[in-house]
């Protein structure tokens, strides 16, 4: 046995402890979550569970509110990461290294703790909510409603998709801008035309992971409204551990449908991507 040969094997077998660690930890549950999806207390094997949901204002309900917060929450934390990323470009090294420190903190920074620091804030009695009443800026405000979902879900999205675009702005180079300004180009014909096709891959695959990110959301949304809002994360939950809505094969199925969103999420993306490839070329 050659040497090159044995690199091969040894590599196998190097993926051996992945292989089995994924296998076991993701293939297998997802598997058995299928199949539990497909079972029916009343109707025994089928696709009565889909059927229940599809034909339910509740599960569809569901599904709207889990699909409308995750994809502001996403568009609107990508936004700000991207000015936030492209500002860090341009300040002092100390201050650079100081945000992406906060950020890579502030990106962990979610469940219970989070939920109660946006109550103190911005609850009906919160801070800043007294403030902004009494200046006049807001009337109402109600945080526990979509809105406030919204806002609490952008607040974790913005240093995750920091330090996911970040790294990206490497790949745009100075001289390019400046090649752009000698030949007349203004600043948005240089983002239209150099700096956008460039980052367009590292923009939509941010987008997909805060996307799926906020999707599977569920400590945060349930400390906040105590399981009383209407989210996918929540019915699952509600199902498998609930003593009186007890139905871990609805909940299965209610899983199903969360990873078959978020594959057709994940399809789009890479039919985005080979069009921005094959534009760019």
């Amino acid at each position: 046995m050659n040497s090159i040969t044995r690199g091969k094997w040894l590599a196998v077998l190097c993926l051996v402890p992945f292989a089995l660690f994924f296998i076991v930890f993701e293939i297998a549950p997802l598997v058995w979550v299928m199949l539990n999806s497909l079972e029916s207390e009343e109707f025994g094997w089928g696709l009565a569970n889909f059927t229940k949901i599809f034909n339910s204002k509740f599960y569809l309900q569901a599904i709207q509110y889990s699909l409308e917060i995750s994809f502001w929450s996403s568009v609107f934390g990508i936004i700000i990461a991207v000015l936030g990323a492209y500002s860090l470009r341009r300040v002092d090294s100390k201050l650079r290294n100081f945000v992406n420190a906060f950020a890579n903190m502030t990106s962990n920074f979610s469940g219970v703790p989070l939920a109660f620091a946006f109550i103190i804030l911005l609850g009906f009695n919160g801070t800043f909510t007294i403030m902004l009443k009494q200046s006049g800026i807001i009337q109402d405000f109600n945080l526990y409603s979509k809105t406030g979902l919204i806002i609490l879900y952008t607040y974790f999205q913005i240093p995750l998709g920091v330090l996911l675009l970040y790294p990206a702005f490497d790949a745009l180079r100075e001289d390019w801008r400046e090649s752009a300004e000698l030949l007349g180009a203004n600043g948005w014909q240089y983002w239209r035309h150099i700096g956008l096709p460039v980052l367009t891959p590292a923009l939509l695959g941010t987008f997909v992971i805060l996307l799926a990110n906020a999707l599977g959301a569920y400590a945060t949304v349930y400390a906040l409204t105590t399981g009383n809002f209407n989210v996918l994360t929540i019915r699952i939950a509600a199902m498998v551990s609930g003593d009186i809505s007890l139905d871990p094969n609805l909940a299965s199925a209610l899983a199903v449908v969360l990873v078959v969103l978020m594959t057709l999420v994940t399809i789009v993306h890479q039919l985005l991507l080979k069009r921005s490839y094959h534009v760019s070329r």
